[in-house]
């Protein structure tokens, strides 16, 4: 891994692993390239979900291939865009809520376009709103397990400019509700627990197993469904994705409930 890629990395306790070994390289030629231009990270942003629109666009219009495409190409760019800001020292909250919220939309212009095409809304709702909580699941796992270990996290860091704070507020609207529903679960299930229980509880063979739901995943299995023809099929996987954190969660029970399974999950 060149010097560059590697400082451009995100510290994160389990990584995914098709980002790291497909997507972070592909974004990272891209980087090579914007970098001395000074292009800013938060206009990369705003081109990986212009990007996204227009693959929704062309799924609704039923060009499949190009619509594929065009899922791949807004991924490498949304990897850009935060290893773009890494590696030119440009960090900001604004950049951070306006990356969230965008692939938030462009998820829902992709699965209102699997609604178009196919004609089965219901479905494609479904399928949104189970992508929606295994990356929300994934998003607050690693975040409460950095909480649990002593580290100063935030979900919702205050706003460095007024265009930070609109976004800020449009976070706590659409993303704040799914955090501290997490919240509320973990720490109900945590109640009576001892301070061992609750590392143990946030265990990282979990975190690993999210971390490889996340967006670049997604959106390359998206990708495929949409290139052999079956759009609808991710809004199946997406429900099979659901009922794997449902198991995930379950096991995570065992650790606080069977005293011989907190070794083995720590």
């Amino acid at each position: 891994m060149s010097s560059a890629l590697a400082r451009s990395r995100k510290s994160k306790v389990a990584h995914e692993l098709l980002c790291e070994r497909v997507y972070r390289p592909l974004a990272h030629l891209v980087v090579s390239m914007l970098l001395p231009l000074r292009v800013p990270p938060p206009l990369v942003a705003v081109t990986a979900g212009a990007t996204g629109i227009a693959a929704a666009v062309q799924l609704a219009q039923g060009k499949l291939v190009l619509a594929a495409i065009l899922v791949q190409a807004k991924t490498v760019l949304d990897n850009a865009d935060g290893q773009l800001a890494r590696l030119s020292g440009r960090i900001t909250v604004f950049g951070r809520y306006l990356d969230s919220e965008l692939d938030l939309f462009v998820n829902a212009a992709l699965f209102a376009g699997v609604a178009v095409i196919t004609g089965r809304p219901a479905l494609a709702a479904a399928g949104f709103v189970a992508l929606t909580i295994v990356l929300s699941v994934n998003y607050n796992g690693e975040r409460l397990y950095r909480i649990e270990h002593g580290e100063d996290v935030s979900a919702t860091p205050e706003a460095d400019s007024r265009a930070a704070g609109v976004l800020r507020r449009l976070y706590l609207l659409l993303y704040a509700p799914q955090d501290r529903l997490v919240e509320r679960f973990v720490a109900r299930r945590l109640r009576h627990a001892g301070a061992r229980e609750r590392v143990a509880y946030h265990d990282r063979a979990t975190l690993s197993v999210l971390a490889n739901l996340g967006m670049s995943t997604q959106l390359l299995v998206f990708g495929a469904c949409i290139a052999f023809g079956r759009p609808a099929a991710f809004a199946f996987v997406a429900l099979a994705e659901l009922a794997l954190v449902l198991l995930l969660a379950l096991r995570r029970e065992l650790v606080i409930r069977v005293p011989g399974a907190r070794e083995e999950a720590a």
